[in-house]
């Protein structure tokens, strides 16, 4: 039986908090910004949690 390997794009994307819910940064920061309010670009800071619906596609990923 071969080793199972960890998805390397969700390795990178995506951390397992310790009880056990997905975290994920909020996507919109990297280019565009001259036209996003100053506001905007401060509430797409920080992380958040993936849906519930795609959390065991996420573990899944990434083998936990």
């Amino acid at each position: 039986m071969p080793k199972v390997k960890t998805h390397s794009s969700a390795k990178k994307r995506f951390k397992v908090t310790g009880s056990g819910k997905v975290k994920r940064f909020q996507s919109g920061k990297r280019h565009l910004l001259r036209k996003k309010s100053k506001r905007a670009k401060l509430n797409l800071t920080g992380s958040t949690l993936v849906s519930a619906a795609d959390t065991p596609r996420i573990k899944n990923l990434l083998n936990v």
